[in-house]
């Protein structure tokens, strides 16, 4: 794969964080691609070249973001999704020459934020990484105290603060990823209208992202459901309007 680099100067990214970008490839040639790009956008990268050593490079290096191929030696690479998601909520962009629907929906049913069919541009792969780091930058960033009162949506016994990105339900917090949270905002403050896919797509991805499929947005309701213990055949948060979408379940007659 002989890729001429453009001449220019690194551009820091505002969302790149000290923590590197973990690049996780068996193909030596992909990994030296993916890290220059990268590099260029001013972002720190490690690497792994297959699923034992990612695993071992995730855990030493706390990477910000690991973009992972799916075909690994030693540990495939939905193992190694499943491993890292038992340790903490990393952001996963999952590279794959699998362009089966299925196993995208594995992927991303496993914990992956967003996928990348092989072949890919290196461009592209450089947006979405910075699309996804700066939905999680915008999660964990913390309140200013001198800001007004965080705008606090409601819906049932659920409390979404806006501004510290954090969703309780009573006095549990629960951990969403920052794309859980960005659908959940989006169908309450519908305020009861459904939603189709296609507006959930743009509301969390942007309209320019052609190659997400509609059965996306179902997987990541399914994932909201389950966090919030949210039953899809008597819904208390997320209901399915058949034919069209989504909507925020209305509250409870006398709650």
């Amino acid at each position: 794969m002989n890729v001429l680099m453009p001449k220019s100067q690194p551009s820091v990214d505002p969302a790149a964080s000290d923590r590197p970008i973990l690049v996780v490839d068996d193909d030596r040639k992909i990994v030296a691609l993916v890290k220059a790009y990268l590099e260029r956008e001013g972002y720190r990268v490690v690497t792994a070249y297959d699923g034992r050593q990612a695993l071992q490079r995730a855990r030493a290096e706390q990477p910000a973001l690991i973009v992972l191929d799916l075909m690994l030696p030693e540990i495939d690479g939905f193992e190694v999704l499943r491993l890292l998601r038992a340790d903490r909520d990393v952001p996963v962009l999952m590279l794959t020459a699998r362009s089966s629907l299925p196993e995208r929906i594995i992927g991303l049913e496993k914990g992956a934020d967003d996928y990348l069919p092989k072949p890919f541009s290196p461009a592209e792969l450089v947006v979405r990484v910075r699309a996804i780091l700066r939905r999680a930058q915008h999660q964990a960033a913390p309140t200013q105290t001198s800001d007004p009162a965080p705008a606090i949506l409601t819906q049932n016994d659920l409390a979404i603060d806006t501004e510290r990105y954090e969703v309780r339900r009573g006095d549990e917090l629960v951990p969403l990823t920052p794309v859980e949270f960005k659908l959940l905002v989006t169908l309450v403050a519908a305020d009861g209208r459904a939603l189709t896919r296609d507006q959930l797509l743009d509301a969390i991805y942007g309209s320019d992202d052609g190659d997400i499929l509609d059965r996306t947005i179902d997987v990541h309701i399914g994932r909201l459901r389950e966090k919030l213990g949210d039953d899809a055949e008597r819904p208390r948060y997320v209901m399915t309007v058949r034919g069209v979408g989504y909507r925020a379940a209305p509250t409870p007659t006398g709650a």
